[in-house]
């Protein structure tokens, strides 16, 4: 997803030259869609595929000349195309476009797992228990009081009585702990970081997963009789979320051991393995009902230290997921609701600066307990502020559980993620930069690795 940092920088012909590829590829595509509206179909959404990973590749060339991360380049270029603001993409290709999703989640959380080395998660399980902790109780609980707060200022939530109000609280506190392995995963792909920061925010945002599913499901009972009256409190659904845990691990460990043992014996054609992988597994996790991101994350994390491919196997799923990336990003960055956020955006602003706020602060307090190195004290919250499809994906659950709230929540949730999802790689990235864990080595590749 970058080029090789030891090249020569691009010089202002090059970048003119990139600036003039888009404005004509961006051209093409606008009076083609003018000249036959309504005619796209599937070759609307092929080209579409096209422009998408052309102008996001070029936009992420041009943002780097103020020296932000590609990923913004890659949202940048999709919310620009996307059907509210150009609409040079309409919202049946966006529609279509995001059918990549399953296999770009499953090589993030493959890779997410697979950069989870044990002897790394031993030396640093004090800080991360500590960070885990404060990161999920603290700013679940500070989310909560800051919602109530300002509930004069959230239109769906002034009409709720004081009980329904705070189960609605605590459901936005527990929208609020979860994190963007994708985003973490795409800026850790871009600058190849090494070192403290790196290690322990993608620690904690890989293992924030089973944390966020765990706690949303608890707070989720608690909240049920506080916002419909009409609700019991039950503990079957605890008991399914154990299940569904175990299940998911005990899936992903499977999965694991068989790619492990695949790129101990075999090899050949590893890509074309993650691709079915991407597809195949991704349909059946999500038929048995597991927890696909949690299953994946553990058979990288299988692969990573039952075998001695570890390395060959990021490497691959990075040279698989190279193009799926940028669709996948361009994609989130079309289908943002510009119109919502647009009358939102005062609110949600609000709602995204005290979480990073409060992270922040959590950050400190964690480090302070854990004894962390200065560095880790100093930038570990910047990876933390990116939210995406996981924050959505539970905000639409909410939506379908507590039919009481209207559409609000989500609308409310949708606004705010989009801050999140644009300033969050922002932060990291410049986070890294400034603690001297950007990778300025070649990038290795496949054939270096002696890998068929």
């Amino acid at each position: 997803m970058s080029h090789d940092a030891h090249a020569t920088p691009p010089g202002i012909l090059q970048r003119l030259i990139q600036l003039l590829a888009l404005g004509v590829i961006s051209a093409v595509l606008y009076f083609a869609t003018r000249a036959a509206p309504g005619s796209g179909g599937n070759l609307g959404t092929i080209a579409s595929v096209g422009f998408v990973v052309l102008a996001g590749t070029l936009t992420s060339e041009l943002v780097g000349i103020i020296k932000l991360p590609h990923l913004t380049g890659y949202l940048l270029a999709g919310i620009i195309a996307g059907p509210h603001v150009v609409a040079l993409i309409d919202e049946r290709s966006v529609h279509d476009l995001t059918a990549i999703n399953s296999l770009a989640l499953s090589l993030i959380a493959l890779e997410g797992g697979a950069h989870l080395k044990l002897e790394t998660l031993k030396r640093g399980v004090r800080s991360l228990a500590w960070a885990s902790l404060f990161q999920s109780v603290v700013v679940l609980v500070c989310m909560t009081g800051i919602f109530v707060a300002l509930r004069n200022y959230i239109p769906f939530a002034r009409a709720l009585g004081t009980t329904a109000l705070l189960g609605t609280a605590l459901l936005w506190g527990s929208l609020a702990i979860t994190r963007s392995p994708s985003a973490t995963l795409g800026i850790l792909a871009e600058t190849r970081a090494e070192g403290p920061v790196m290690t322990s925010t993608l620690s904690l945002v890989m293992t924030s997963d089973v944390v966020v599913v765990v706690l949303l499901a608890v707070v989720m009972v608690f909240a049920r009789p506080m916002i419909d009256p009409g609700a019991t409190f039950s503990f079957g659904d605890l008991s399914d979320l154990g299940h569904d845990l175990l299940g998911s691990v005990a899936l992903g460990t499977t999965l694991g051991l068989f790619l492990a043992a695949y790129v101990r014996f075999v090899k050949a054609q590893l890509l074309l393995v993650l691709l079915a992988i991407g597809f195949g597994m991704s349909a059946l996790v999500s038929y048995i009902r597991f927890d696909s991101l949690l299953a994946f994350m553990v058979a990288g994390f299988v692969v990573q230290n039952l075998s001695s491919q570890g390395e060959a196997f990021i490497l691959a799923i990075e040279e698989t997921g190279s193009i799926v990336f940028i669709i996948f990003f361009a994609t989130a960055g079309a289908d943002l609701d510009i119109p919502l956020l647009r009358q939102l955006w005062p609110i949600a602003l609000a709602l995204s600066v005290t979480r990073a706020a409060v992270t922040w602060g959590a950050s400190h307090l964690s480090g302070k307990v854990a004894k962390d190195l200065p560095n880790v004290r100093k930038w570990g919250w910047a990876g933390l502020v990116s939210q995406a499809g996981l924050a959505l994906g539970v905000a639409s659950m909410i939506e379908r559980t507590f039919p009481q709230l209207g559409s609000g929540f989500r609308a409310l949730a949708v606004a705010t993620v989009a801050l999140n999802e644009m300033l969050g790689p922002v932060l990291f990235k410049l986070a890294l930069d400034r603690a001297g864990e950007t990778s300025h080595a070649p990038r290795p590749t496949l054939t270096s690795l002696d890998l068929p």
